[in-house]
């Protein structure tokens, strides 16, 4: 057992103050103890406690191209199919020891940041040849040592990647090294749960890549296989990030990405909806209703030019959502959360489009809200501060000058809105203390492989 001791924290009821967090071995927090002095031996923290956020969706080797597709291609019309021919040739050239070395230092930025789990939506499952590598999930051990190594918890969503367009399209070279048919992704996915569901940190779900990717035949093959195994796996696709996309549906099937997928499946709680930018206002109330979780990447969809998702609808009917960094042009939850907000408010000419009756302080309804939907989506139960949850959150430098005279949420507004410098001092995942005064024990050996794998790449 492991005490904690905080001058102030955000408990899922709001702000405390002297507040005393007992962590078992397990990781699990056991009590949580206000307005009391610190016990014996307790690890008194610097600065005032947060539940650590969830990043839903990442692709982690893609933090090494972050940057590199801000050129213009011959083209006046770059987009997210451009972008997608870049990335395709960068990852052609990867081998399990770089995707391991990216990451660990993407993982490592993840928790600096305020990231205490990762989603990681993993589709390079091949050698670049195309052919499996003797173990199936040996490029998916790699991201797993990577989240072990740093200490940040995972969900792992291996991906099934069969089709490369509607209709059953036969895959391109270009994507040898996603393609899975349905036994052999059953097999991948079974290795894999049998490997690594019984760890605490360690979550195993499934993610078809997108309907363009898999036909109904497939999914449904693999979710009953899936389902066999663990029926509360969850669940993450893609799904109408691009207007293309949408087109292409209406012309295949006479309906859109997320009516044909509402139409063919039953989607719940299970599920996470990963962008669902073009999503219409029929579309928005199956989602809500569905109580499936949308993943928004803000940061992501406007470096891609994608779209902006019609928040404001679908939180006031009570929509579920969360955040991810997807590609990693940028690592900070409070950048993702900025946007969510910024984007709306230029959309509509107002501020603060996302503040509610019940929860004005824009930053702290978003961090809430967010760290909720995030849980969900990750089937982790860590979606704040409370007895029996995971003991995941982050410190804040109280002397900070951002965070100077700050109290309660107005604390957590200044945190997510004001400035580009990082407060966050402390890290604290499953009861680990793997960050302390910004230093992680294992920093310079992973920046030293991270360095190398790059340079090799860029060569």
């Amino acid at each position: 057992m492991t005490d904690y001791f905080a001058k102030a924290a955000l408990l899922p009821k709001g702000w405390s103050e002297d507040v005393l967090i007992a962590v078992d071995d397990s990781g699990a927090i056991a009590s949580i103890k206000t307005g009391v002095k610190p016990s014996r031996g307790a690890v008194r923290l610097g600065g005032p406690i947060m539940p650590g956020m969830t990043n839903l969706h990442s692709h982690a080797f893609q933090r090494a191209m972050a940057g590199l597709s801000e050129r213009a291609g011959a083209s006046s019309q770059d987009s997210f199919w451009t972008w997608r021919d870049i990335m395709y040739k960068f990852l052609a050239k990867l081998d399990p020891r770089q995707v391991g070395a990216i990451a660990a230092q993407l993982y490592l930025e993840m928790l600096k940041s305020g990231y205490t789990t990762v989603g990681e939506f993993h589709y390079l499952h091949h050698q670049a040849d195309g052919q499996p590598y003797d173990d199936l999930g040996e490029m998916a051990h790699r991201v797993v040592d990577a989240a072990r190594r740093t200490g940040i918890a995972m969900t792992l969503l291996p991906v099934l990647y069969t089709y490369s367009g509607l209709g059953s399209k036969p895959a391109s070279s270009q994507q040898r090294r996603f393609v899975n048919a349905a036994d052999r992704f059953l097999r991948l996915y079974e290795g894999l749960h049998g490997r690594y569901n019984d760890d605490p940190q360690l979550r195993v779900g499934i993610a078809p890549h997108s309907i363009r990717a898999v036909s109904k035949g497939v999914l449904s093959e693999t979710l009953t296989g899936v389902d066999r195994i663990d029926p509360s796996a969850p669940v993450h696709i893609h799904i109408a990030e691009q207007i293309k996309e949408v087109n292409d549906c209406l012309e295949w099937s006479e309906q859109r990405p997320i009516t044909w997928l509402y139409n063919n499946f039953r989607v719940d709680e299970r599920w996470c909806l990963v962008h669902a930018t073009h999503i219409n206002r029929m579309e928005t109330w199956m989602a809500v209703n569905s109580q499936a979780v949308v993943g928004i990447c803000p940061t992501t969809e406007a470096n891609l030019g994608d779209g902006i998702f019609p928040l404001g609808l679908y939180i006031r009917g009570g929509g579920r959502f969360g955040i991810g960094s997807d590609s990693h042009i940028s690592v900070s939850p409070v950048e993702e959360l900025r946007w969510l907000e910024y984007v709306q408010r230029l959309r509509r000419k107002l501020r603060n489009i996302t503040a509610s009756a019940k929860e004005r302080n824009v930053g702290a309804r978003l961090w809430n809200a967010t760290l909720t939907g995030g849980a969900q989506a990750m089937a982790r139960p860590a979606d704040g501060l409370r007895v029996g949850n995971r003991a995941d959150f982050i410190v804040l430098d109280g002397n900070d000058p951002l965070l100077f005279g700050r109290r309660g949420n107005a604390l957590v507004d200044s945190f997510v809105f004001s400035g580009n410098t990082n407060p966050v001092t402390d890290v604290v995942v499953g009861g680990k203390h793997v960050v302390e005064n910004r230093h992680h024990a294992e920093e310079e050996k992973i920046a030293r492989a991270y360095r190398t794998a790059v340079t090799a790449l860029m060569a």
